[in-house]
């Protein structure tokens, strides 16, 4: 007699990053009965420190709840940062040895952070061809050829005894990705006519009617733009957008301009679109070196930082201290990019500062005719394609904030999709058997890249720096001996903190030492000789003194030295 495989057995969805913001995507699906259930996971992604987080560049899902299981394979969708930056990072944090894939591009990309991190990127990476199959456990993985803003984007159809799940990744529908293949229509076609379960689906524009644009489309309208400039050019765009680059150089070329390419991600990107024989037939880059010297109508750079990154090579330019490149009053800057939301503050800064500098500046907002920028991501229209070619039972939105997550599965049951749940980070769903339902909240959580520390989001120490930059910094040495008596101070220094013309705080800390002396001359001869006790009374006084000052509260910090 024969044990039946799906016997005690669940199927669960488990977003544990990328489901209350976009970006930091991380997704493991889990299969089996609880004493003995099987996960894969479906990409490990970063997403980036702004102001709120101190001296920090990356943050990650943490994926603590995934620690000790078993893990039986890592798919990466494509390689984009948000899907591949945390792969270096987590992999060894996981305990694991499960083989991580990834088709050619996205493979070459992912090599260098598992190498960065001392991983052993040969025995961990196995690079698949477009359209493979790959088993794992009870899951058979199947990658589905789509279009986005970089090569090689995949859908990920997983199959296992309980029913297929078609997990899109990023996409949208491009007839003319300018690189690499269509969308797969028959494919995903064949896929519903089999009969999906569940569709996990990228929400980035849900709110957005109409479809997302072509780049076959930016290509004619960057060669119109560029030929109208007379000056020297320069073009923002993601440098991961391979089929954008090509589109620049091409354009470049068609109005007798050289490209630099400029900007470490550039470089990095295009060589990898090159190793793999994405990025064919362009012309020689000129040097940086060697730029400066053609005609400024025959030169057209090529930069990362787009989006106002402040050590990108274009944020580098607008202030004058890149080594070999400079702009200035009849050039021009072409922003092929979208402005990513939370970072409008940096971009408009790095606008002013070009504009200052009598630089040109040209958005696609102001091109939105003729457009010389378009999304990787799916409007209304091609979600309801998408949902007409694969008829899911289930819609399961992912890939963006609440509201569009809200937004998303509101939309996919408008479409006779018959069930839809919108999970947050953490939030177990169990898609079958039986209708889907959120039954748990797991552990769940951000890591911070704090130096080379991997680290909770709520360590001490970014929870200090968060104070320090919000309320300044005070330090009182005194210098005593073992009888108590006061040898030199108390002496107040301060950071942070400044007086009401301008200058850092100095006539304002004799207050502050006032203050710490009179606390003193109140204590017992037995609490002088306790340095606990000096530290807690001159602690209090000097941060009330501060508060009456200066109006805040500073971190204070009391060292008492003893001869």
């Amino acid at each position: 007699m024969q044990t039946d495989p799906t016997s005690g057995a669940e199927l669960f969805f488990l977003p544990l990053g990328g489901c209350e913001e976009i970006g930091m995507n991380l997704n493991a699906y889990g299969y089996g009965p609880e004493h003995d259930r099987r996960w894969i996971i479906a990409d490990m992604g970063v997403t980036f420190g702004d102001d709120t987080t101190p001296g920090v560049d990356l943050i990650c899902a943490d994926p603590e709840y995934l620690v000790g299981e078993q893990i039986e394979a890592i798919f990466l969708t494509h390689a984009h940062e948000d899907h591949i930056g945390a792969t270096g990072l987590l992999y060894r944090r996981l305990k694991t040895r499960a083989p991580m894939y990834a088709t050619p591009f996205t493979a070459e990309l992912t090599r260098a952070k598992l190498l960065e991190h001392g991983l052993d990127a040969g025995e961990i990476l196995k690079t698949i061809e477009l359209e493979s199959t790959v088993e794992a456990g009870p899951f058979s993985v199947r990658y589905v050829t789509l279009t986005h803003s970089i090569p090689e984007p995949n859908a990920l159809a997983i199959t296992t005894p309980l029913g297929t799940i078609l997990h899109t990744g990023d996409w949208k529908i491009d007839p003319d990705p300018r690189i690499g293949a269509s969308t797969d229509i028959e494919g995903l076609s064949r896929i519903g006519d089999e009969g999906v379960l569940a569709m996990v689906c990228d929400s980035t524009n849900v709110f957005v009617d109409g479809e997302a644009g072509s780049e076959a489309t930016v290509r004619g309208n960057l060669e119109a733009v560029i030929a109208a400039q007379e000056g020297r050019v320069a073009v923002a765009t993601f440098a991961s957008n391979v089929a954008r680059v090509k589109s620049v150089i091409e354009a470049a070329a068609a109005c007798g301009r050289s490209v630099c390419l400029v900007g470490r991600s550039m470089h990095k990107v295009t060589d990898a679109a090159k190793a793999v024989g994405l990025l064919k037939d362009v012309a020689e880059f000129v040097e940086e070196e060697e730029a400066g010297y053609l005609p400024h109508d025959s030169i057209l750079y090529l930069c990362t930082g787009s989006q106002g990154e402040a050590r990108a090579a274009l944020s580098r330019i607008a202030r004058g201290d890149h080594r070999n490149v400079s702009l200035s009053e009849g050039d021009t800057v072409i922003f092929s990019s979208r402005v990513i939301p939370g970072n409008e503050k940096g971009i408009f800064a790095l606008m002013n500062q070009l504009a200052d500098a009598g630089v040109q500046v040209i958005t696609d907002r102001m091109s939105a005719e003729n457009p010389i920028h378009v999304s990787g991501h799916p409007c209304r229209d091609e979600l309801a394609k998408m949902y007409g070619w694969v008829r899911p039972k289930i819609s399961v939105p992912v890939h963006g904030e609440r509201r569009h997550t809200l937004e998303h599965a509101r939309y996919a049951l408008s479409m006779q999709v018959p069930l839809a749940v919108a999970p947050r980070n953490g939030e177990l769903v169990k898609l079958a058997p039986g209708r889907p339902e959120i039954i748990d909240l797991v552990p769940v959580g951000r890591l911070i890249l704090d130096g080379d520390r991997l680290v909770p989001e709520d360590s001490g120490g970014l929870t200090e720096r968060k104070r320090l930059a919000e309320y300044g910094y005070l330090h009182v040495a005194i210098a005593m001996d073992e009888d108590g008596d006061v040898i030199d101070g108390p002496l107040v220094t301060a950071r942070g903190l400044v007086e009401e013309d301008g200058r850092l705080a100095d006539e304002s800390l004799d207050t502050l030492d006032e203050a710490a002396e009179a606390a003193l001359s109140r204590l017992k001869r037995k609490d002088l000789t306790d340095d606990d006790a000096v530290e807690r009374t001159i602690g209090r006084a000097v941060r009330k003194a501060a508060e009456s000052v200066f109006g805040r509260r500073p971190i204070i910090d009391v060292t008492v030295l003893r001869s």
